[in-house]
């Protein structure tokens, strides 16, 4: 069994990671995502030992798929879309991850979520490997037909590299359970047979699962609940501020706040509202559900009214000074260019990658807990593996089962994580990737090994 200690040949496993993934991508630019996530992988390298072997796999993603998407748009005009799907390692099962339409996608970013995947799901373990895809679109652009189509053009793409066994879509940025409602229907088209388990994250009634659309949320709201005690935080005591203010962010903004804890700034893509007596989360979610955007507000039954607050940037959130600070937007929020800037004593990543691994050792240096996105942020690829084994059963959970079963794993893997970064003396991401990656090399290491090979049977 793989032993989570340093060693001279784990030191020097890091460095061979670190030249051969120099050299894999050496024709991709300075700022490759990929590049920037495998810098975690690095220091994890240097407390536990793993076979060459498996540091050669988990260097490479095993495929990855660029295609064209042709759509008809409603004026009677052609436009071509880009899309991609790649699996970076199925090593514990099939591939796992959400799909994302957004303007900014490339096959850099799916690469850099799919790798991401692939940890998170071994930290939790899930029988799944790592994978991601997305679409270069602005889907705010498009009429909901147009939205469809292109969706089921993305799926007729992928079809052939996709399965319940195979490789398995969820939703992501700007997808939802409508969407994959759509690609479950077309690849059952496809397929000539209805396949519920193609996708994770659809509507109840098409097979999706109780709790899978607040999962994100709520799984951090359990890692925050775990872990917060442990400094002696109590919630009435907390303030906490939101960056984005989406799905993710407003459900747990709510359950924070309903929690007992000072939710004093939130914001979403155009900026933000900030007061020092914290924000009525309900309220706020209510006026941004039927009006599209942020205010702070108090409301009764309908009525809503404008409560004292300031109007603040997304750069100037990340720097208040305020117990706990949630990133949940996109990726690189925090770099090593605005890192001495936070002033927040925890940080829990909800977002994919919103800290720079540049900005790492800034925040340790001045004493910020980081509690990394592949554990914080879990909760949706766990009811995600719910729900694949509900529709695969044909047995269905209540909503109270799901929490349940979520809380319990979500709990016991931040207490091992917390574990092994207090026995090695190391920072809780560096920690969460030595527990992932304590399964993943074992996992590798069973379909053999230069040693086995080498050693006489």
């Amino acid at each position: 069994m793989t032993q989570t200690t340093v060693s001279a040949t784990s030191t020097s496993n890091a460095d061979l990671f670190s030249s051969q993934l120099e050299k894999s991508n050496r024709k991709k630019t300075e700022h490759s995502l990929l590049t920037d996530a495998s810098k975690r992988l690095e220091q994890a390298l240097k407390h536990l030992s793993m076979s060459e072997d498996a540091i050669e796999r988990l260097r490479h993603p095993k495929t990855s798929l660029t295609v064209s998407i042709p759509v008809r748009m409603d004026n009677g005009s052609l436009q071509v879309f880009q899309g991609y799907r790649v699996r970076y390692d199925d090593t514990r099962g099939p591939g796992k991850g959400g799909v994302r339409y957004h303007p900014n996608v490339t096959l850099d970013e799916v690469q850099s979520l799919a790798f991401w995947m692939t940890f998170k799901c071994a930290l939790l373990d899930l029988p799944f490997g790592g994978a991601k895809g997305g679409i270069t679109v602005n889907p705010k652009e498009l009429s909901k037909a147009e939205l469809e189509r292109l969706s089921r053009g993305y799926v007729d793409a992928i079809a052939d590299f996709i399965g319940p066994d195979v490789d398995i879509p969820a939703p992501d940025v700007y997808t939802n359970a409508t969407i994959m409602g759509w690609m479950m229907d077309q690849y059952s088209i496809i397929k000539r047979q209805l396949s519920r388990a193609v996708v994770t994250g659809k509507p109840l009634t098409l097979g999706g699962s109780e709790g899978r659309n607040t999962a994100t949320a709520t799984g951090a709201f359990y890692v925050i609940q775990a872990t917060l005690p442990k400094f002696s935080q109590k919630p009435h005591n907390t303030t906490v501020a939101v960056q984005g203010f989406g799905n993710a962010g407003s459900i747990l903004a709510e359950l924070l706040f309903k929690a007992g804890y000072k939710v004093v700034a939130v914001s979403d893509s155009k900026g933000g509202i900030y007061t020092p007596q914290g924000l009525d989360i309900p309220s706020i979610r209510e006026y941004k559900n039927s009006s599209r955007s942020i205010k702070a507000v108090y409301c009764e039954d309908t009525v809503c009214s404008i409560v004292e607050h300031q109007v603040i940037s997304n750069a100037e959130l990340l720097a208040l000074d305020v117990d706990v600070l949630i990133p949940a937007a996109l990726e690189n929020q925090i770099t090593a260019e605005n890192a001495n800037d936070v002033k927040a004593k925890f940080i829990y990543e909800v977002a994919n990658g919103p800290i720079a691994s540049a900005a790492d050792a800034i925040l340790a240096e001045k004493g910020i807990y980081v509690f990394p996105d592949i554990l914080v942020n879990a909760g949706g690829v766990t009811v995600s593996y719910f729900e694949w084994v509900q529709n695969r059963n044909g047995w269905y959970w209540t909503l109270e089962e799901v929490n349940q079963r979520l809380k319990v794993r979500m709990e016991a893997e931040t207490e091992k994580t917390w574990s092994i970064a207090q026995k090695l003396g190391i920072d809780v991401r560096t920690a969460a990737y030595v527990h992932g990656l304590n399964r993943l090399g074992e996992a590798l290491d069973a379909k053999g090994t230069r040693n086995y090979y080498n050693n006489p049977v």
